[in-house]
Parts: C-alpha cells; structure tokens; sequence
C-alpha cells in the first residue's frame, strides 16, 4: 500500500483526538479520551464524531471487551511517529523540492534553537568517532 496516495491528512481537532490516543497505553472508551483533554474539554458526542470520522479514514479501530458489554474501545492504527514521518515528508516534497537540505536549512533560519539543540543537531550531521571524541 502507497501511504503517499491513501493517507488522509488529520485536521487539528483529529490530531487533537490522535494525540490523546497516542498518549495511552492502552485502547480508550470515548469517555476515557475525553478525559484525556485539557479543560475546557470537548463534549463527549464531538469527541465519537471525531472517531467515527478518524475511523473512516483508517486512522482509529475500535473493539468491545466482551466483560463490558457494548463499550466500544478504540486505539490507534498507525504510531505517531509513522504519521509525523509522513507529514514532514510532504512538507519537505511540496514546499522544498524534495531537498532535506533546503528543508533544514529553513528550520535552522527560521526557528529559535537553543546551544544545546544546535549542539544536538551538529552532532547528528557530524557524529563524534571514537579517534575525534566529542566536539
């Protein structure tokens, strides 16, 4: 499967759904990803609107435990690292050419990174050997 052609990208209150689920470690009644909101949180048939759609487009299953009866739980079907992986790769492909260099090289212009954030990332461009040592 092309996650490319199929991957439905998530409006800010989905993502807002997805984050809470991602949060858990554990599949989540409506009830339980309510709860996981900050207040003032959304209302519980805003929240299954959410999943119903969120579940359409293949991002959330559901499942009933059967010692609870009609409870539904849902969980995630993709990690948010997948999505997060797929969302910045369009990014990059859209609005960059494709290139991870003009890609970076705006974030680096245009976001305020801290000593130890740009000491980070300089080390993932240029890792220390055992023969250099740390920078």
């Amino acid at each position: 499967m092309n996650e490319k052609k199929t991957m439905k990208p998530l409006t800010r209150a989905e993502m807002e759904v997805m984050n809470v689920l991602w949060d858990a470690e554990h599949a989540l009644t409506v009830s339980e990803i309510v709860e996981g909101y900050a207040e003032p949180r959304p209302a519980y048939t805003t929240v299954a609107t959410f999943l119903k759609i969120l579940e359409a487009k293949g991002y959330v299953e559901h499942r009933k435990k059967e010692e609870t009866g009609r409870t539904f739980y849902y969980s995630p079907m993709l990690s948010r690292e997948k999505y997060t992986r797929h969302v910045v790769n369009d990014v990059k492909d859209t609005l960059f050419g494709s290139s991870v260099g003009k890609f970076c090289s705006f974030l680096i212009q245009n976001e305020e990174m801290t000593d130890e954030e740009l000491k980070e990332l300089l080390e993932l461009i240029d890792p220390p050997t055992p023969f250099r040592g740390s920078k």
